[in-house]
């Protein structure tokens, strides 16, 4: 294998997060020809390193490359720590920085004493160093400290490599497990799955172990439950789903004795739970528990009647130049007065102008002041798009649930739990077919238990992407108050988005879906003309003034001829093209250009952005020998500093998928319906998206496509036993 030799005489970079490092290095030695000319001189070396310091002997494995702007570099692909071998170098490395409490007299006497082996002697015997004279018991300490601590890291590295870890990846585990990673090498393998992808540790772990090992077959059959719920939405499976699953995803094939034995492993572990021929992990079981008894216990309290309704009722109708029609009235009446509620419409039916009402007249029933209203009051959604449209609706704060909840991202917990309850008294939650099974959870344990709840939402939308059918599950038990909101207002006499939102809902569609509106127009074309036919109707709108801000492409997915990675890239072309001056970034395959318009793919509350949000590349610096490469991000206001490597949290945002539009509202929507998206067409995302356009939709597809997804009930059923245990807790059926 091609090595250099030699030490780092300076670190040009360090990442600490990934080990990074660009460095200078002095070549000793090589056995590289191309290698040969620079032995004695320095060169510029890349790669991951987990500890590095000017003091030690490296051998690096790797090749040399040329950088088309940094020029001539050695690339690392692993490395070791050269093994001292004589006298002088033992005494060198023992009063070296990397030893506390060693001095070169010393490292004289230890080495003199305990010889070349001393090392080892030292690790092995916490004694060893007893025989040296003059040697206090603190530098004692020190001294086998460091030695255990600088060989523990060098050892897990070298145990990692040889299992099949690449360097990067090696640094990565010991940097997040430290020494502990030596234990999860020999008990637990996939414990690792933490931070990596399971599959990896899966090939890696079945290399090294039989395929049946019952910690794989453990490991595997969590893995299969997770993918089952993040794939259907279940919180629950049958035996057979599951060993279908560890069939396919694993080529696994359990006996009934053997399934049964890792069943019962994982139940000693608390990692599942079988209740009733129910198979549940153990989060998604108890997530359920907890909502059942936390709702129960929100419910018994005491409601608070509104006095003087109907006056009260009638000024703020005046003072806001709005008619609120019966249906609104009850679903206002019912909020106030109800621990919980839930109200429910479509497009056009007033939920915002509900929410406001509702605000409004709680704090004048209890006459609060400004601060009052900051401090009682939490206005939620569960994306920063959403939380934005009730803060401008209601003139008032609102937050994500994560923010709310005060959500660590590093330990993935919540800072607002049953421990640290929020103070507030009415908790108005928006878009609430979003909410998941551990979202609903986490939020249930960080609120008080006599909280007014009410939960605004449209139950015919998606589901949440994560597990569970909450809303739903919420209106079918028939337990709490339910305010449907039936009548739609028309924006125009011939407005028409609303009702065929309804008529999808109702998978009774008239003959004017294929007729132009107001504010809406089918385009019939074929697949391989939508792409053409989507940029056309572009081209017209920038010409009435209209810009990638005000019209929002949605499609199901992200392949594909018609799919949002092929229409981004036209997109990008069309709204924001190359120009002299105007800086860009390469990411992958995908470049990143100033101007470009951008979807975050994960919640970072530290920055104050969520998974959802639409922002605009404001400013790429390049990188200098100084500065790193920095992508500036602007979110509604919210300016973000992205790195290179940081741009996994980002996508083009000209085309976005349906399910990532949900929580918001665009002016002018763009719909391509085409037979080419499968499966994806289904009447719940149609009804999404269709749903999300405020001043006009355009479909362009087929037609027939169009009628199949309307009629397509994919995705509609999802197992949960919510609804069941809400009645038996409620009615106590024994």
């Amino acid at each position: 294998m091609d090595y250099i030799k030699g030490k780092i005489r300076n670190i040009i970079y360090h990442n600490e997060d990934n080990g990074y490092v660009v460095a200078v290095f002095r070549v000793k030695e090589a056995n590289d020809e191309k290698m040969n000319e620079y032995v004695g001189k320095t060169v510029t070396i890349t790669g991951s390193f987990l500890d590095i310091n000017t003091e030690e002997t490296f051998i690096l494995y790797g090749k040399p490359t040329r950088h088309e702007r940094f020029g001539f570099q050695y690339q690392v692909n692993s490395y070791e720590k050269e093994r001292i071998s004589t006298k002088d170098a033992l005494i060198e490395f023992l009063s070296s920085s990397l030893i506390k409490g060693c001095g070169e007299k010393t490292a004289q006497k230890i080495v003199d004493i305990l010889g070349l082996d001393a090392i080892e002697k030292i690790k092995n015997d916490e004694k060893a160093l007893d025989v040296i004279p003059g040697l206090g018991e603190s530098s004692k300490k020190a001294i086998r400290a460091s030695l255990l601590d600088y060989s523990d890291a060098d050892d897990s590295l070298v145990k990692l490599t040889s299992l099949g870890f690449s360097i990067t990846e090696a640094t990565k585990i010991y940097k997040k497990y430290g020494p502990a990673t030596k234990h999860i090498i020999t008990a637990n393998l996939y414990v690792l799955t933490e931070i990596m992808d399971f599959n990896k540790i899966d090939i890696i772990y079945k290399s090294n172990h039989d395929e049946y090992d019952k910690v794989r077959l453990k490991a595997c059959l969590i893995e299969v439950m997770h993918r089952l719920s993040n794939n259907n939405g279940d919180t629950y499976y049958y035996v057979e789903e599951i060993k279908d699953a560890l069939k396919k995803e694993f080529n696994l094939i359990l006996d009934e004795i053997t399934f049964e034995e890792i069943v019962l492993a994982l139940e000693e572990e608390n990692r599942l739970v079988l209740e009733n021929n129910y198979y549940y992990l153990t989060e998604y079981y108890e997530a359920e528990k907890n909502i059942v008894d936390n709702l129960y216990q929100l419910n018994v309290s005491n409601i608070t009647p509104f006095y003087n309704f109907e006056a009260e009722i009638a000024n703020l109708e005046e003072e806001n130049h709005v008619t609120y029609n019966e249906d609104q009235k009850n679903a206002i009446k019912k909020a106030l007065e109800n621990k919980i509620t839930i109200i429910s419409g479509g497009p056009g039916t007033g939920k915002t102008t509900i929410i406001n009402a509702i605000v409004k007249l709680y704090i004048k029933m209890h006459d609060y002041s400004p601060l009052e209203v900051l401090a009682n009051i939490a206005l939620l959604a569960p994306t920063g798009r959403a939380s934005k449209k009730m803060s401008s609706s209601t003139g008032l704060p609102a937050m994500t649930i994560h923010r709310f909840l005060k959500w660590n991202k590093d330990t993935d917990s919540f800072g607002v739990n049953e421990h640290f309850k929020a103070k507030e008294n009415l908790i108005i939650v928006d878009e609430m077919s979003m909410i998941d099974l551990p979202l609903f959870d986490a939020l249930l344990k960080g609120i008080k238990s006599n909280v007014q709840l009410i939960m605004v939402g449209d139950v015919h939308q998606l589901p949440s992407v994560g597990p569970g059918l909450i809303l739903n599950d919420l209106i079918e038990s028939d337990l709490f108050t339910f305010c449907p909101l039936m009548r739609i207002y028309r924006q125009s006499e011939n407005s028409y988005i609303p009702y065929l939102a309804l008529e999808i809902k109702n998978k009774d569609l008239s003959d004017d879906f294929i007729s132009q509106k107001d504010d809406y127009n089918f385009l019939s074309v074929d697949a391989a003309h939508i792409k053409e036919m989507i940029k056309k109707i572009c081209l017209m709108s920038k010409e009435k003034g209209l810009n990638e801000e005000d019209i929002q492409i949605l499609a199901p997915m992200y392949k594909g001829e018609n799919g949002i990675d092929n229409l981004n890239i036209l997109l990008q072309g069309l709204f924001n093209p190359p120009q002299p001056g105007k800086e860009e970034i390469k990411y992958g395959d995908v470049i990143y250009r100033e101007g470009d318009k951008v979807l975050q793919l994960q919640n970072n509350i530290d920055s104050n952005v969520f998974n959802g949000d639409i922002g605009y590349i404001r400013k790429i610096t390049s990188k200098t020998s100084k500065t790193k490469e920095l992508i500036t991000i602007d979110f509604e206001g919210v300016k973000v500093e992205y790195k290179k490597e940081e741009l996994n949290q980002i996508k083009h945002a000209y085309a976005i998928t349906i399910h990532k539009s949900q929580g918001s509202e665009f002016p002018h929507v763009i719909l391509p319906i085409s037979r080419n998206y499968y499966k994806m067409l289904y009447n719940k995302l149609i009804y999404t998206g269709v749903s999300r356009a405020k001043k006009s939709l355009v479909i362009i597809g087929e037609a027939s496509s169009f009628v199949m997804g309307v009629n397509n009930d994919y995705s509609s059923s999802r197992k949960t036993l919510l609804k069941e245990k809400l009645v038996h807790k409620f009615f106590q059926i024994s």
